[in-house]
């Protein structure tokens, strides 16, 4: 009688990544209900970008601004469907990572090579980012409550918000933070409300000017760059999209797709609401003069702003949290299949506290927000929001040449690489100009 050790083995093997797939954070749990998709989605996309708008638009102008604006709009709601498209077009199979469906693109190695790079650049650039955005709310909400309070640093400020994540990053996946989600979504729309409602409250101001700012033609050229990449920057919920897909429940007769995109047009709709009001009323009514945050353009009334950047900071409590998921799926999957480490809680503690340390101190180190923006934008948005899905989708479905999907995509493409070189040549000029005036751990 021969033995057959092998397919014991097998079992074991295979009963080995189901454990560890239903403890990973994004394949752990899997009964969203479609609403789930449209916070979450909504959450990832208005990111506190929507607040740098109206400086986008006056470093734009109003042609190219109202342009750039529309089109990312189109373009990247398109890019969205084919990625909800993609996440189950192998029967039987779920692309739950956006590295994933890049190796079933490109090969096991390559995909891993071109999609990981950016999407790590992506998420941890936003973690960082908004470590700085929620210390600074924080800071601006200090400082107008207590006005004659002794002031406190910045640094202190991102300690406080950090201290948030310290806690909430234990979340184990996507389902168990759905409720800071939702408060995030309800209050991005709030706050983007208070901020058009607010101008147009205030009316046109007086000397308002809506020509280039820059005085010399190559200052309103890096300054035209620097606007792409915010814009860039204000559409980039892409990232964490089949991550999201993957936590809603599947079925041959009835895919994922559906109330994923269900969800997706509903954020869309909510993303439109949030942003073209904020861009072109703001632009409209402080013209050329708008701050690089335009709450900080509405200096009265005191309470109202407070209240606004509050909000800010309870908004990107909820988007730090959905970016950094993928990053901990990332860690953990690293951790438990190739260094074989035991999924316990223990290894997710301290995961997740390195990392949040990690991005709290980046944040406190680098503070120059808007130009980190534009910088990393250009660099890993617009590729992965605008055109590694068409490029994906041209791999894998072939279309006909100079078929209708055949030029929408590499439109999309064009589009997306010239987003790509020229915006972060704009940002790495603000951030060069503001670091010259810059003192560590002020």
């Amino acid at each position: 009688m021969v033995s057959q050790p092998p397919q014991d083995d097998y079992d074991e093997k295979s009963a080995r990544q189901k454990e560890i797939e239903a403890w990973l954070p994004i394949t752990s749990s899997r009964n969203a209900k479609w609403w789930y998709s449209a916070f979450h989605n909504v959450t990832a996309m208005v990111g506190a970008g929507v607040l740098g708008l109206p400086y986008a638009m006056s470093q734009l102008g109003w042609g190219p601004g109202i342009t750039v604006m529309v089109l990312s709009w189109i373009i990247t709601l398109y890019t969205l469907w084919q990625m909800v498209e993609m996440h189950e077009m192998v029967p039987g199979k779920r692309f739950d990572r956006y590295h994933e469906l890049g190796q079933h693109a490109f090969g096991e190695k390559l995909g891993l090579y071109i999609v990981v790079p950016q999407q790590l650049i992506v998420e941890i650039g936003v973690c960082i980012v908004y470590m700085v955005t929620g210390g600074k709310s924080l800071k601006k909400f200090h400082e107008l409550v207590c006005e004659d309070c002794k002031s406190i640093k910045l640094t202190y400020f991102i300690m406080i918000f950090a201290s948030v994540h310290f806690v909430l990053s234990h979340l184990p996946n996507f389902n168990s933070i759905s409720g800071v989600s939702l408060a995030a979504a309800v209050m991005s729309l709030s706050y983007s409300t208070i901020a058009w409602a607010a101008s147009a409250s205030k009316g046109v101001q007086e000397d308002v000017e809506y020509g280039y700012k820059a005085k010399s033609t190559a200052g309103t050229v890096f300054n035209f760059f620097s606007g792409l990449g915010d814009v860039a920057f204000a559409y980039a919920g892409h990232n964490v999209v089949l991550e999201i897909q993957a936590t809603i429940p599947s079925t041959p007769e009835k895919p994922s797709k559906g109330p994923m995109w269900k969800g997706v047009v509903v954020a869309y709709i909510v993303v439109a609401l949030c942003y073209f009001p904020v861009a072109f009323v703001g632009y409209y009514i402080f013209g050329n003069g708008v701050e690089d945050n335009i709450l900080m353009s509405l200096k009265k009334p005191a309470w109202l702003i407070a209240t606004a950047n509050m909000f800010v900071v309870i908004h990107v409590i909820g988007s730090y949290q959905i970016y950094a998921m993928p990053v901990f799926d990332m860690m953990e999957t690293l951790l438990v299949k190739k260094l074989n480490f035991r999924p316990t809680t223990i290894l997710r503690f301290c995961v997740r506290s390195f990392y949040v340390a990690a991005t709290m101190f980046l944040g406190m180190t680098f503070p120059f927000f808007g130009g980190l923006l534009a910088f990393f934008g250009g660099f890993a948005f617009a590729p992965t929001t605008y055109f590694l899905p068409c490029i994906i989708w041209l791999a894998i479905y072939k279309p006909r040449k100079y078929s209708l999907s055949w030029w929408a995509n590499w439109v999309c493409i064009v589009f997306g690489i010239f987003l790509m070189v020229l915006s972060p040549i704009g940002g790495l000029r603000t951030i060069v100009i503001q670091a010259k005036k810059y003192t560590f751990y002020s």
